[in-house]
């Protein structure tokens, strides 16, 4: 018996698939890369953009005629084009997939298998699988002892809201996971080769804000670096209203948690921030980045930044222009605002700026961002800088930095899972090249 897995978006989902696929390699399949060949077909989506949404469409649609050569092909849809409501209007529209799950959940699926196949387990049996507090979580095996770095979530879904953002509606309200399953799959990820782990939240910062006997993620960081074998920490993606000092001295004071900080700013002007509901001003954005800064030296900075939000003019553009040429970060995820059905700018928001000219102010940030971080890589020449090596592309292996830098080691030794130190000769805006020190 064979499985596939189709996983679009983000880290979330990618840990989510590996939960899916060691839960279904417990059951006795083997992964495939070849969707034609699998008995079952996991499609883990996102519906974050419109591109993405569309792309799983297509996927979707492609595998019909794969359930017509095969009935007994098993087809699950999972994650956030599923959501955490009713699925009816997806039934009616693909009648031809079997299970429909929520994302971050693997239940459905494997209950539908033991029913189909006459396993006898209970639901709690089903619950405890997915529990990890006994730290039985295995990798697939494709993965096994060839990952290197790994996702753990800590914190489900979002109640923030912003008003272009579909996550609460699909992925529910803010739901923190319990301490000790979170320190129980870090320790069986180890036990398996890992050497880091990033803990990932829509609002990573919030972890533990619903459950006052959890730890702060500040105390998790903390908890965390304890664990024998685990070389670097990481957590994503951070809120500017929920990062505070405590966490920041947490990041600058424990040796394992890399300094590193992804903290969305979205716009430089503070109408269409107020527009966004983002809950803060262009004005403490950079007394946060100020902070950050000053309490971790040498950290770098990652940030997000939606272009043609409805009613952005190009004079609020411009100002998140030379906000991000001001604060020079180190990385900008850029994206082009894309309505989605259900959120308030969707219902209330007229779509007004032309794709032409998001697209235009789109590639001016993007230029922009390649010389910033063109300068910021090119202070690294000629320095050494430790890099945990992840894997081998081609005849390179490939690597990061503690500020999260990508770079690249030509050598016949096998670097896999190291920390070593490497000597950067070459910098370039997206990575750098370098040699063993």
């Amino acid at each position: 018996m064979k499985y596939h897995i189709w996983t679009e978006g983000c880290q979330m989902n990618v840990a989510d698939s590996q939960r899916v696929g060691s839960a279904l390699e417990h059951m006795g399949y083997q992964m495939t890369e070849r969707a034609a060949e699998a008995d079952v077909i996991i499609l883990n989506t996102c519906v974050v953009r419109q591109s993405a949404e569309d792309k799983a469409y297509g996927r979707l649609s492609s595998l019909q005629p794969l359930k017509k050569r095969n009935p007994h092909l098993v087809i699950n849809l999972m994650g956030c084009l599923v959501g955490v409501r009713s699925t009816e209007r997806l039934q009616k529209r693909f009648p031809y997939v079997d299970v429909f799950s929520p994302p971050s959940d693997p239940r459905p699926l494997v209950a539908f298998l033991n029913q189909r196949d006459g396993r006898e387990e209970s639901l709690a049996e089903v619950e405890g699988r997915f529990a990890l507090q006994d730290e039985e979580l295995t990798l697939p095996v494709h993965e096994r002892g060839q990952l290197v770095s790994a996702y753990i979530p800590v914190v489900y879904g979002c109640s923030h809201a912003c008003t272009y953002c579909i996550i609460p509606y699909r992925r529910g309200v803010e739901k923190s996971r319990p301490p000790e399953e979170i320190i129980g799959e870090a320790r069986a990820l180890t036990a398996q080769g890992v050497r880091e782990i990033t803990l990932l939240g829509q609002i990573v910062d919030r972890y533990g804000k619903d459950e006052p006997a959890y730890p702060t993620l500040a105390g998790m960081l903390t908890r965390l670096s304890a664990l024998d074998g685990l070389e670097r920490i990481r957590f994503l993606t951070s809120h500017p209203n929920w990062m505070n000092d405590a966490l920041l001295d947490a990041v600058a004071s424990l040796p394992k948690v890399m300094p590193h900080i992804e903290v969305p700013c979205q716009a430089g002007d503070d109408e269409v921030l107020a527009n966004m509901k983002r809950g803060y001003s262009v004005e403490a954005y950079r007394r946060l980045v100020e902070n950050i800064r000053a309490r971790i030296p040498g950290v770098s900075i990652a940030t997000d930044i939606i272009v043609g939000f409805p009613g952005e003019t190009e004079a609020q553009f411009q100002n998140t222009y030379d906000l991000l040429a001001d604060l020079k970060l180190d990385v900008a995820h850029l994206a082009r605002y894309s309505p989605r059905e259900g959120t308030v700018s969707a219902r209330r928001m007229a779509d007004d700026v032309p794709d032409e000219e998001k697209w235009r102010r789109f590639r001016a940030l993007e230029n922009l961002q390649e010389g910033i971080a063109a300068e910021i890589h090119a202070r690294y020449l000629g320095t050494e800088t430790p890099v945990l090596f992840e894997e081998k592309v081609k005849k390179r292996w490939r690597g990061r930095t503690p500020t999260n830098k990508l770079v690249f080691v030509e050598t016949d030794e096998d670097l896999r899972a190291q920390v070593r130190p490497v000597k950067i000769n070459w910098t370039g805006p997206w990575s750098m090249i370098g040699e063993l020190a």
